[in-house]
């Protein structure tokens, strides 16, 4: 079997010019629709044949805490409390009290309107403060609302933005809609990173996470993100898989490195490991850190910090050692 879901790529003469792939409604519907299709079959092939990998006890013990700093810590609820966002922030800062050799993760993910709680708790530390706008998670609003929404976050103190696609504009191949949007919200980011999410289990084939993909890093992404959480489905390896080729093969056209992040639907460890043994094996060991792969996470954590208990001392602890989230 090829190591590749996709066929070889190989790049339409404009992506040696990014800006001519995407200067028109024709020359950017012509660009996406060049590129080499997914072969479904195989991309689900190969992955389920990924996840049968066994890693050794000294990798496992590795893969645990690179799980925990490529984290972001997430509660993306309407009755969350700035308590609640506190209490999840001393957690992000500080996941295994008692254990120095237990990293921060990589994130902090709330609302606008907590981002400045966020950004106080995780002061001094490591963990960045990121926060979900554009009208998360339907992505249905005015240009203007969806700018106000990041400006609110920014202003805040987010040093990273999560926006959300219009999936509606891009399944009826109005792309260049979506790149202008994408375009503006990264204007509006300012310092902040970008993260682009396309909420792939509405976009229906695994050709249209492709395109996406690329249309998210075509409009300035710095990560491109699976899923808001929100949905029926969420990150699926499958998926996973078709955006780590986009990444690497952006990387290797135009020498501009995205990040991937996965979330939604991943609970434990051993999931969570899978996914790091897709990154390895699809785009490669530099995408193997924080600031190139990420897990949206809230429960996952603690299965982890069991998991590392248990790879330290050789017996489980029970659920009440770690913080309900």
């Amino acid at each position: 079997m090829s190591s590749s879901a996709v066929a070889p790529f190989v790049a339409p003469d404009a992506i040696g010019d990014l800006a001519a792939a995407t200067a028109s409604d024709s020359a950017l519907r012509r660009f996406l629709h060049g590129l080499p299709g997914v072969d479904q079959v195989g991309a689900e092939a190969r992955a389920a044949g990924l996840a049968t990998r066994s890693i050794k006890k000294d990798a496992k013990r590795w893969a645990l805490d690179m799980i925990v700093a490529m984290t972001d810590l997430t509660t993306l609820e309407g009755a969350d409390t700035p308590g609640k966002v506190r209490a999840m922030s001393a957690k992000a800062v500080q996941p295994e009290p008692g254990d120095p050799t237990c990293p921060s993760v990589a994130a902090v993910c709330v609302y606008p309107d907590l981002v400045a709680v966020a950004k106080r708790a995780v002061a001094g530390s490591s963990v960045a403060v990121a926060s979900v706008a554009t009208a998360f998670p339907s992505g249905r609003a005015s240009l203007e609302v969806k700018l106000a929404d990041v400006a609110s976050a920014v202003d805040a103190g987010a040093d990273e933005v999560d926006m959300v696609i219009d999936r509606g504009a891009f399944l009826a191949g109005r792309y260049s809609v979506v790149l202008e949007e994408i375009r503006a919200v990264k204007q509006a980011c300012g310092r902040a990173h970008l993260k682009v999410i396309l909420e792939t289990g509405e976009l229906a084939t695994l050709d249209n996470v492709r395109r996406a993909s690329w249309l998210a890093m075509a409009g300035g992404a710095d990560f491109i993100k699976t899923s808001t959480g929100k949905a029926a489905q969420s990150a699926t390896p499958p998926v996973t898989l078709v955006m780590l080729e986009a990444v690497r093969d952006f990387a290797e056209a135009t020498g501009t490195v995205v990040g991937v992040k996965v979330a939604g639907g991943i609970r434990t460890s051993k999931e969570a490991v899978r996914y790091l043994v897709l990154v390895h094996e699809t785009a490669g060991v530099e995408w193997l850190r924080p600031d190139r792969f990420r897990f949206g996470a809230s429960s996952l954590l603690n299965d982890v910090l069991m998991q590392r208990a248990f790879q330290r001392t050789g017996r489980y602890h029970s659920a009440d050692r770690v913080t309900l989230d």
